[in-house]
């Protein structure tokens, strides 16, 4: 076995009717799946340079961080569960590495799951799925393998080999493939591995638009359900339900499409970050750089801790969208239900994001804001803004570019007045709204798809938010997710 090899060894554990422990060579490890009858246990580990089928029927653990490298394809199964242990400091993570890909393809009446290995799951119990692409991003890594347009992923899962680092540099590919993720549930993910940088649920570095990001459900999201850190991927049928920190949250000059998503919040679990549906940066400075955060979202339903006007939540909740840090992301044909606050334009770090909303080049249009806030008299109103001392703008300002009627944009004074089945709640949520004329006809027929921005990569459907009231649109969020009260 060479030197290299050694370094690298990982171990493969098959257990039948009696334990039995096999070491493969190669990088790391390339997976045989056994022959013999029975259900079997393996554990993934290390650096997987070869590609790997992880099949139905096996039980298959993921021990400390496992890199996918050297171009290999990990391929899951549909009705394969993977489990990330958590071990003392050896917390689980899955990391696809530049040019390596994940094909979890599975079914809505077989989805894959990555859950934790805890027999009592708790939020945070493994670190998530990491895939790291060759598109563009807006920031520079100074380290080892690094230069402009690199990234170096948060979370503490680079190593010597630069397995954590994304981006094509000088010559970025905007239609990378990464793989395939579509029918797939992230379950108790999430994980600060060091002060301030946390790995997400599902982190998107640098992915391209050749990647299939497709009916995903995460579930107690430690930190955030979905970071997008650059890239160009589009992304369609996405879940977050009772996330910590933020839902969507898009940095580093992301400038992918997505389309249809829920979000369900759970009023007591909130981060002490302050935490959102959305949170989106052009980069943590708030710099010029190009290219710049650009995401266009369109058809969310957005619910927040508030079901009722009378309900403060954890007081660490702030706004469903909060757009700052010059960012350029748009918004559009969505519901946002019960947050303290709406739409919250930050202008802290200057006047770019205002700016940004001046020119359009952040847009809010044809959504609709219900119940939220103020309470108490001291809460954010439906708009809000946070600026400088003295600054010209304000939540005045925000309100009159929001209540533009070119835009469309309709604020109702409660969540009841948007007519939606049982959205908040946590065991059986039901997000359509109500069929027929029952005075919510802004959800039901007030999308439009006209704006420059949604030309192209958007199905055109009539409805605001996540879903319809019947048809093909309406029950795509059932069959494969899983609604679960710890």
């Amino acid at each position: 076995m060479k030197k290299s090899i050694l370094l690298a060894a990982a171990f493969v554990a098959l257990i039948a009717t009696s334990c039995r422990k096999i070491e493969m060579d190669g990088g790391t490890n390339v997976i045989q799946q056994p022959t013999t009858p029975g259900v079997q246990t393996i554990i993934l580990k290390g650096r997987i340079d070869k590609d790997t089928v992880l099949r139905e029927g096996n039980n298959y653990i993921l021990s400390g961080i496992v890199y996918i490298v050297n171009n290999a394809t990990l391929t899951v199964q549909p009705g394969v569960t993977v489990k990330g242990d958590y071990v003392g400091a050896n917390v689980a993570a899955l990391v696809i590495t530049r040019g390596a890909k994940i094909i979890a393809d599975g079914t809505q009446e077989k989805p894959i799951v990555f859950t934790s290995n805890s027999p009592v799951p708790r939020s945070g119990d493994w670190g998530g799925i990491v895939i790291c692409g060759k598109a563009q991003v807006n920031t520079a890594f100074t380290g080892t393998g690094g230069g402009a347009g690199v990234l170096q992923v948060e979370g503490g899962i680079d190593n010597s080999f630069g397995d954590g680092l994304a981006g094509g540099g000088a010559s970025p590919n905007n239609a990378d493939n990464s793989g395939i993720l579509r029918y797939v549930r992230i379950e108790y993910a999430g994980y600060a591995y060091q002060p301030d940088k946390e790995i997400n649920s599902l982190t998107m570095a640098a992915v391209g638009s050749g990647t299939i990001i497709d009916y995903v459900q995460v579930t107690y999201a430690k930190d955030d359900a979905f970071e997008w850190f650059g890239g160009t991927v589009n992304c369609k049928h996405l879940i977050a339900y009772k996330t910590q920190d933020d839902d969507f949250d898009s940095d580093n000059g992301y400038s992918g499409k997505v389309q249809f998503g829920i979000v369900l919040r759970d009023s007591t679990i909130a981060d002490i970050s302050r935490s959102e549906a959305f949170e989106s940066d052009n980069d943590a400075g708030g710099s010029l750089n190009s290219p710049q955060t650009k995401a266009v979202f369109s058809n969310l339903t957005l619910i927040g801790p508030r079901a009722t006007l009378a309900n403060n939540g954890n007081s660490l909740y702030l706004s469903a969208a909060h757009v700052r840090r010059n960012t350029g992301i748009s918004i559009y044909n969505s519901v946002i239900l019960g947050w303290p606050a709406g739409l919250l334009i930050d202008g802290r770090n200057g006047r770019a994001v205002q700016l940004n909303v001046m020119d359009s080049t952040v847009r809010f249009k044809n959504n609709i804001i219900a119940g939220c806030g103020p309470v108490t008299g001291t809460d954010a109103t439906s708009y809000s803004f946070a600026g400088a001392t003295g600054a010209t703008w304000n939540a005045d300002s925000v309100k009159t570019f929001f209540g533009n009627t070119a835009f469309s944009n309709k604020v109702l004074t409660n969540v009841s007045d948007a007519k939606m089945i049982a959205p908040f709640s946590y065991s059986a949520p039901d997000f359509l709204p109500f069929g027929g004329s029952n005075g919510n006809q802004d959800i039901l027929t007030g999308a439009s798809f006209t704006d420059p921005s949604l030309t192209s990569g958007f199905n055109v459907v009539k409805f605001r938010g996540a879903c319809d009231a019947a048809g093909v649109d309406a029950f795509w969020w059932k069959g494969w997710t899983r609604f679960i009260n710890q």
